[in-house]
This record gives structure tokens, sequence and C-alpha cells, in this order.
């Protein structure tokens, strides 16, 4: 009864995980019986040639392949000359694309093994702060509040909803809460350490234009009372007697830009970023 041949096998070296140049090999070998005609084995985090070594001496033993994504020069030449001396078959996944970059772009390339997943992990963080952000604006629900890396509380059009989203691109989570002298703050935030509360004031003045403006793009009558003056000190006395319970920083935002607050408050979460 005689024997099926052996598989080649396909390593696939990368200094990251593997999976781009697993992905080609994959994509190449569909041309070939449906994907199954060749092994594949993953040999990942690859920094240094003893990591190579080791690789080449396995694959000389068989009838293989390596395909590789290296971005260090150094290895790329080493694996090359080695695997020519061994006469094994070698795909630079990433190589002739990089030189093609090389031509046109006007910087030097980082060098940095696994720079792509870490971009996509710091998208993925940026979007996951976003709908944190959606979710616990404007007192939605307290349980953000425990969550939250920075809470922002003070009352109506202190840009707390614009800070928050600002924050939330640069991957913060924060929450966001309405201070109203009628309702009583969800104990919730009582709970959490001060230093995560962010308390925002504004001049009495410019609020209430910043309120009159809202009510006539609302189409709403700009005398009513949440644009009195007398009304916005209530509310600005509260918030501050508030703020003073809780112990926490206050920031004023009167003719500040959404960015420069938004700054400051990302030099004390990440302290100097």
């Amino acid at each position: 009864m005689s024997r099926s041949p052996q598989k080649p096998v396909v390593f696939i070296v990368s200094d990251s995980i593997g999976e781009t140049a697993e992905f080609v090999v994959k994509a190449v070998a569909s041309q070939y019986d449906s994907g199954n005609a060749v092994e594949l084995r993953r040999v990942s985090f690859v920094n240094n040639t003893s990591q190579l070594r080791e690789v080449l001496a396995e694959a000389s033993k068989q009838k293989s392949i390596i395909a590789y994504t290296l971005v260090l020069p150094e290895l790329r030449r080493f694996l090359e000359e080695e695997a020519a001396r061994l006469d094994i078959p070698t795909a630079d996944i990433m190589g002739p694309t990089m030189e093609a970059f090389g031509r046109v772009m006007q910087t030097d390339p980082h060098l940095e093994p696994g720079r792509v997943r870490r971009l996509d992990e710091e998208y993925f963080r940026r979007i996951a702060a976003v709908e944190f952000a959606v979710k616990y604006d404007d007192g939605k629900d307290p349980r953000g509040l425990l969550l939250a890396e920075v809470v922002l509380i003070g009352v109506s059009r202190t840009s707390k909803t614009p800070l928050s989203m600002y924050l939330a691109h640069r991957r913060v989570l924060v929450a966001n809460l309405p201070l109203v002298p009628e309702v009583e703050p969800p104990e919730e935030l009582f709970w959490i350490p001060s230093k995560k509360i962010i308390g925002l004031v504004i001049d009495p003045a410019q609020l209430r234009t910043i309120r009159m403006e809202r009510l006539n793009s609302l189409g709403l009558d700009a005398r009513a009372n949440y644009a009195s003056m007398e009304r916005i000190m209530e509310e600005l006395d509260y918030a501050r007697r508030i703020m003073r319970r809780l112990g926490c920083r206050v920031f004023d935002v009167s003719n500040k830009a959404v960015e420069e607050v938004a700054n400051k408050i990302l030099q004390i979460v990440r302290g100097g970023e």
C-alpha cells in the first residue's frame, strides 16, 4: 500500500503575531487543492538570529517554504542568506512593499514589530471610549460613574458633553453629570475618589448669554427661567457646594476652548501627556 506524499510545510515567521503572513499564505495555498496542499507552522515574536537558526534547521529537514514578516533589515538579510545556502524557498511578505513605500515617502519607516496591531488596538480603544461617553452622557446611568476614568460635573451648558467627546477621542472613559438644585446627585458620585471628578464652573454672565442663544435656537422664549440671572446664580451656588463637598478639582471654562480645558484634564489623568 503506497503512502501519500508528505505535505510541504510553510513556516510562517514573524516578529509579531504573524497574522499578516498567515493570511497571505492561506490565500496563496487556496489556489492549490483548496488550501490543503501545505501544512502551516507559525513562529511568532522572532527578534534574534538564534530563533531564525532554529527555524532554518527544522525547515532544512523537509520540503519547506519560509514565509516571513520581519521589519528589521538585519533579520531579513540573515534569513535570506541562510535560506539560500540551505536551498529553502522564502517569501518576504512585507519587504518589497516597504521598499516601494521607501521610494515615495519622505520619512524613514519606524521599523517597529507589531505596529499595525497597536494602531488597531488604539482605534478600538477610541471607539469604545466614544461609546462609553455616549452611554453615560448627561447622567443617563449612574453606574457609569463607577466605571469612568473621569467624571465631569457642572450645571447645564458648561461644555460637559463636548469635553466628554474630546476626551473619548483621546481614549479616556468619561461620564458626565448635570448638577440641578432640585435633583439630589446619585449616591455613586460620592463613592468614587475625588481625584477622578472634575467640577466645571463658568462666569454667570457668559452662561446667561449661552443659555439665551440655546433657547433662541430652539425657538423658545429667551426670557425663560432657564436663562434668568437669578436661576443661574442659584444653580452655580448649588454646584459649588456639591464640588466643595466632594473635594474635587474645579475648572473655570469661561472663555476657554474645549481643547484647552481637555488638555488640562489629560495632564491630570495621564501625568502630563
